[in-house]
């Protein structure tokens, strides 16, 4: 039987976190380890996973490298590289890196709260279509506002709060990115590049509890979906 292609997770956490108060979120504690250390310990344990990239701040690198792919036991991380000015940038760099890979996932490094489940069920889509990005239904009515008023109300039943992991076929990726980059184009996440060339990215659910820590606030969020989660394997 013939192997699967290679997939690596390209994580990038070069954000600043500006909403925390000047403090870097991913480094900071959630229990009984760094937000990033969450993070990677996910993709780490997933056997759907060859190997990882980490996408930092230039002057991070050797932090990360002692005091979070050693300090933890990381085995899979392969690569330490420094981020960009945008995400695009960031990313862009890990992709350098990802030599001999046919599936390219990308993960936010402040996700934390990620599952295998999910996680899977990306990477199988992505084998099957050529792409496919997590998301959960939009819980909140969406107004389109003008001129400080309210323009109209948008149907809220075909949208979808996008999530990560996305991943993709990395011929596919690497034409997104080669046609942003003709273009002048920034894109908000990967599947917005691939939409630009007419590729089709399929729909994976995602989980409420998947959040982004950008805020204080997502951190006691966090701390509280993780001390659930223990309780319910404890039982």
């Amino acid at each position: 039987m013939k192997n699967p292609p290679k997939t690596v997770a390209i994580i990038p956490s070069a954000g600043m976190g500006r909403r925390m108060g000047g403090r870097k979120k991913n480094y900071l504690k959630l229990l009984d380890r760094p937000v990033l250390a969450h993070t990677i310990g996910v993709f780490e344990e997933c056997p759907l996973i060859d190997s990882i990239i980490l996408v930092v701040p230039l002057s991070d690198i050797e932090f990360c490298r002692e005091e979070i792919v050693r300090k933890y036991g990381f085995s899979k991380v392969f690569a330490v590289v420094a981020g960009g000015a945008e995400r695009q940038d960031s990313v862009r760099n890990g992709i350098k890196c990802a030599s001999g890979a046919g599936i390219i996932l990308v993960h936010d490094g402040a996700r934390p709260l990620v599952t295998f489940r999910i996680v899977e069920d990306i990477i199988k889509a992505a084998h099957e279509t050529g792409g496919a990005i997590a998301a959960v239904p939009v819980k909140d009515t969406i107004k389109e506002v003008a001129g400080g008023a309210v323009a109209r109300t948008v149907p809220r039943e075909a949208l979808v709060s996008v999530q990560t992991p996305q991943a993709f076929r990395t011929e596919i990726l690497l034409r997104a990115f080669k046609k942003a980059a003709e273009d002048g184009f920034l894109g908000t996440d990967e599947s917005s590049l691939v939409e630009r060339i007419g590729e089709r990215v399929a729909v994976v659910e995602g989980s409420y509890e998947n959040i982004k820590i950008t805020t204080v606030e997502d951190m006691v969020i966090a701390e509280g979906i993780l001390k659930k989660r223990i309780s319910e394997e404890a039982i």
